[in-house]
């Protein structure tokens, strides 16, 4: 059978997170009261986002996405370039293109697998030339974000389901696979291959790394 190596994203190939993207669509909002309005709002969100995240990745995705509520798709998709030039291409971290380089060398199928929003991560699957990635991608009703994600949302043990599907679709040895990512919250998706590796990890991950001998990787 065929092996893989499945990638988290944010905080394992690049330094950004979800708050990042969602400030830079705030600042180019329509209007500045109302960017500024937004970006004041997403700023005061921090610490919740902080805390809930720490508690629960599905609540934090609720309260999250529902900043999203009433953006025009169209508006969206027309910012991602500029989103990856500014935001993302330069938050790429030096280790990352040796590290998918490296696996390709071993003949391993590279899938992202994030919490990330399709549209922003597209451009960025280009620049690394990864052609298998799953995303979240939000509900429009009219063209307009409802504040929801349409399932499956990928966090946490869904990310680790929907990876087995994957595998068992495609003929893919999760015995034989690799995974990376920087986060506690993805041990699921950690757990289920041969070859797990923390990769610029959080302090609980990092723990659980070395107590398990798994690899821990600087990519920065």
């Amino acid at each position: 059978m065929a092996a893989a190596a499945f990638y988290d994203l944010e905080g394992t190939l690049v330094s950004t997170n979800l708050v990042h993207t969602l400030n830079f669509y705030s600042r180019n909002q329509q209007g500045l009261w109302k960017s500024l309005k937004k970006t004041t709002a997403t700023v005061m969100s921090l610490p919740l986002f902080a805390v809930t995240d720490q508690y629960s990745r599905k609540v934090f995705n609720d309260l999250f996405f529902k900043r999203y509520k009433g953006e025009s798709q169209d508006r969206l998709r027309y910012f991602a370039e500029e989103l990856f030039e500014e935001v993302l291409k330069p938050a790429v971290f030096p280790g990352a293109f040796e590290l998918i380089e490296k696996s390709r060398s071993l003949g391993l199928r590279q899938i992202v697998v994030t919490g990330a929003l399709d549209m922003s991560v597209e451009p960025l699957m280009r620049y690394l030339g990864i052609t298998d990635y799953a995303c979240n991608r939000l509900e429009f009703v009219n063209g307009v974000a409802t504040g929801r994600l349409l399932p499956p949302v990928l966090a946490a043990a869904t990310k680790a389901s929907w990876i087995r599907n994957f595998a068992e679709r495609e003929g893919i040895s999760l015995s034989e696979s690799f995974a990376y990512s920087d986060s506690m919250s993805d041990l699921p998706m950690l757990s289920i291959v041969g070859h797990p590796a923390a990769v610029n990890p959080d302090m609980r991950l990092r723990q659980t790394a070395l107590h398990h001998d798994w690899p821990v990787l600087n990519l920065k």
